[in-house]
């Protein structure tokens, strides 16, 4: 598994452990103010993260690692910087607008680097060995 794979499924977690503890109080104190950013990290965190992780891992070596690592990068901070920014707004506070605006937009970007990243992969053309098709079975035994 790439480097790259293994970031974002690392980071998934992260993600997935912060969306169960916030869901277990959530439970425990009965108070479900702040559902809406459980509900965004585990969709943004945890299964946008590994879906893309996933990808990245299917697609190796064809993903464009700079676009992937764009993509990471967009994505884990426009998290970090939206979804504080999301429970203030939840907790009946004014959030820091330009810091909310700023994390929506690159959660944005991140979205679109990963389309870039998924159609720049599937219009990669093959390398010269995997272009060569193997020989078939009833070809080899002709040949013998």
């Amino acid at each position: 598994m790439s480097r790259l794979s293994t970031a974002f499924f690392g980071a998934a977690v992260l993600y997935v452990l912060t969306g169960v503890v916030m869901g277990l109080v959530m439970g425990a104190t009965g108070n479900h103010t702040l559902k809406g950013v459980h509900v965004h990290i585990n969709l943004l965190g945890w299964a946008s993260l590994g879906l893309m992780g996933a990808f990245y891992g299917i697609a190796g070596d064809k993903a464009p690692a700079k676009v992937g690592w764009a993509n990471f990068a967009a994505l884990n901070l426009g998290n970090l910087l939206m979804l504080p920014m999301l429970a203030v707004l939840l907790l009946g506070r004014q959030p820091i607008m330009p810091v909310f605006i700023a994390g929506q937009m690159l959660v944005l970007l991140g979205f679109l680097l990963f389309g870039a990243a998924v159609l720049m992969t599937g219009f990669r053309k093959p390398a010269v060995a995997e272009q060569a098709q193997p020989a078939s079975f009833v070809e080899t035994r002709k040949a013998a």
